[in-house]
């Protein structure tokens, strides 16, 4: 076991104590804070010894001894130089090895002001003009006393600590000029404040990127405050926290379990943002994501690499050891067609945690100010989707559309289906100062333009498509000597299957499609294969699919089984027509899923003696035959004759149980 001594008082420090407690069995951390706060940012563990109070140097080299640790680790505040001598020379007295863990030193804007120590602070802002906010802490407050008109020009911000604000009062400010708050505090957040109080200069001191001083420096300028700059001591020889984990691991052959953060972003705009996002990617070291995400959300001194392909995310987090967090952005809301989903499995091996953020279906129904929780969403973003089913189906229908014509595009689908009377409402550029909502009727909108990537939420006061299986055998296009599965048998058929609104179904000898697409209706999230061999079939199959948007069929010209080798494991499969194959596409369809579920027609007695042969030959596990006899009603004269069709018989084939 190893014995680690860390002097923790920093986001350095409380990030290597936790990586070191993180190593288990293999070490033993002891950390030490200044103040109680301190503590309370460390949660102690079996690892983990939490030691809280101010040492000098006799009590460093005690404790020292004491422990009999094999390394001691400087965390401390790069402005903290009187405890980084004691702590360097303690090591040196005990014969303990010693290592400087650095902040890297961050950009300052032009013009700013840099003063060596807190003395040379007082004599310049005494002869300058105008409000100051000090963000230096507490302790120097009894220096920056000496201020000209320090009680009138200076507000302060400190910790919310009983200490920070006796120490405010002991410097004679007033209890309207504190603001005692804790970080992380972010550009916008430093820009109201100067502006609140109307400040002409800034003083702080180079925290560098975890203290925040780049959102300090970016705030000043568009505050319009001068930055005031405290210069760092002299830095001992060291390296960056980084670089430090990266040398333990080499070391001692300790092993970090990247933290990542998937993080929905909102709409776009930074104010959309929630407060846990945006502290994630503030505490990220490296952050991940597309071009202009990256630029609109990364703060200084952050690590950044563009991608959105999860297999490259992935990569990139586990060849980067010396970071410990990752965020990587997502537009939008996590969970609401992100990529998340594919990202999540990939990042086996890290802790992971995902925040939501602001969906545009949620903007957009508070814009309009209505509710959402009875709209359907899809998306038309980078995907092949037809939604006039969805509009048919459903009063409510949200979606995602992408490209230049695509709200275009999808208004002249609705409008040339019938359905052009249908209210659309479009958002574009949601949370922007830019947003514009733009609603009409489909038919009315179809030949504007809208931005490249719009939320649009669709209203149909008449919803019609039909959910019950077996429409009027009127509804499909027939030709001569093209077979039609009639509705009646449609009906029974279908309800036999079993469908689920994902299944993915084959038609073997679909004939004019009327199954195919009643099936493709009934799993509007799966996918239907209409298998058909003859070509006068396959042209009125191709009609009648696109004429009731049946947009998850694909049609397979040739002859089962031969034309379905390659087709995707079927979950149901309905046998029409086999050609005098149906053992070769029985076989077939068990080698493809072992599980699936198969609804056969006869209307001869050759072919129900086929497949009762082939029912007792294959191992199914649940068969069921159905002897249907129809008969349809004719006029004539005053009077309703009836007239039967063919009889048909029906198996039900079920293979392997059920799938759940």
């Amino acid at each position: 076991m190893y014995k680690f001594l860390v002097f923790a008082g920093t986001t350095e420090g409380r990030e290597l104590s936790e990586f070191l407690a993180s190593q288990g069995e293999k070490t033993a951390v002891t950390a030490c804070v200044a103040t109680e706060y301190g503590e309370t940012l460390l949660e102690p563990s079996e690892s983990l010894r939490v030691l809280s109070g101010r040492l000098n140097g006799e009590q460093m080299a005690a404790l020292l001894r004491e422990g009999a640790f094999d390394l001691v680790l400087d965390a401390t505040h790069p402005y903290a130089d009187l405890v980084t001598e004691n702590i360097a020379k303690a090591c040196a007295e005990t014969g303990t090895p010693y290592r400087r863990v650095l902040r890297e030193e961050s950009p300052v804007p032009e013009g700013t002001v840099f003063v060596p120590d807190n003395a040379a602070a007082v004599e310049y802002l005494s002869e300058a003009e105008g409000n100051i906010l000090l963000t230096t802490g507490s302790k120097a407050l009894g220096e920056l006393a000496a201020i000209r008109d320090f009680a009138q020009r200076v507000w302060a911000r400190v910790l919310p600590m009983p200490a920070s604000l006796e120490s405010c009062q002991a410097a004679g400010l007033p209890p309207a000029h504190i603001i005692a708050m804790q970080g992380p505090f972010t550009e916008e957040l430093n820009v109201a404040q100067l502006r609140a109080i109307n400040a002409a200069f800034l003083l702080t001191k180079d925290s560098g990127g975890a203290g925040g001083f780049g959102e300090k420096a970016s705030a000043a300028q568009k505050a319009g405050a001068k930055l005031v700059v405290i210069g760092r001591p002299p830095q001992r020889l060291g390296g960056s926290l980084p670089e430090t984990v990266e040398a333990l691991c080499a070391e001692y052959g300790f092993r970090r379990e990247p933290e990542v953060a998937v993080v929905g972003l909102g709409p776009g705009a930074a104010g959309a943002m929630t407060g846990e996002v945006r502290e994630a990617i503030n505490a990220a070291e490296c952050l991940i994501g597309a071009k202009r995400m990256l630029e609109a959300v990364s703060r200084q001194g952050q690590a950044l690499f563009e991608a959105v392909a999860p297999g490259k995310i992935a990569e990139h987090i586990r060849a980067h050891g010396e970071f410990r967090r990752f965020a990587v952005v997502m537009s939008g809301d996590s969970g609401f067609f992100s990529g998340t989903k594919k990202l999540l499995p990939q990042l086996s091996g890290c802790r992971v945690k995902v925040l939501p953020g602001l969906s545009s279906l949620s903007v957009l129904c508070a814009r309009l100010g209505t509710s959402y929780e009875d709209v359907v969403p899809v998306s038309l973003h980078g995907r092949d989707h037809d939604p006039v089913p969805d509009v048919r189906r459903n009063a409510r229908v949200f979606a995602l559309v992408g490209g230049d014509d695509g709200v275009k595009s999808l208004c002249r689908s609705l409008a040339q289906a019938g359905l052009g009377s249908v209210r659309v409402h479009v958002g574009e550029k949601l949370s922007y100062p830019e947003e514009k909502i733009t609603s009409g009727t489909a038919e009315s909108l179809a030949e504007r333009d809208f931005d490249s990537l719009s939320a649009v939420l669709i209203e149909n006061d008449s919803p019609d498509l039909t959910v019950t299986p077996g429409l009027p055998d009127e509804t499909f296009q027939r030709g001569e000597a093209v077979p039609m599965t009639k509705s009646e048998v449609r009906a029974v058929s279908l309800s036999k299957l079993r469908l689920k609104a994902d299944s993915v179904c084959w038609d073997v000898g679909a004939g004019t499609g009327s199954v195919s697409i009643e099936m493709a209706l009934l799993a509007p999230r799966g996918r239907v294969y209409a298998i058909e061999r003859e070509e006068r079939a396959l042209d009125l199959l191709r009609e009648n699919a696109a004429r009731l948007h049946a947009s998850n069929l694909t049609v397979v010209p040739g002859k089962a089984p031969a034309a379905c080798g390659d087709l995707p494991a079927p979950t149901h499969a309905f046998i029409g027509g086999s050609g005098g194959n149906m053992r070769e596409i029985l076989s077939l369809l068990l080698e493809k899923n072992p599980r699936v579920r198969i609804v056969a027609t006869a209307v001869t007695l050759e072919s129900a003696a086929e497949l009762t042969a082939c029912m007792k030959e294959f191992p199914f596990t649940e068969t069921e035959v159905v002897s249907l006899s129809v008969a349809r009603d004719r006029k004539a004269g005053p009077y309703h004759l009836m007239t039967g069709l063919n009889p048909i018989t029906i198996f039900t084939l079920q293979a392997g149980g059920e799938e759940k």
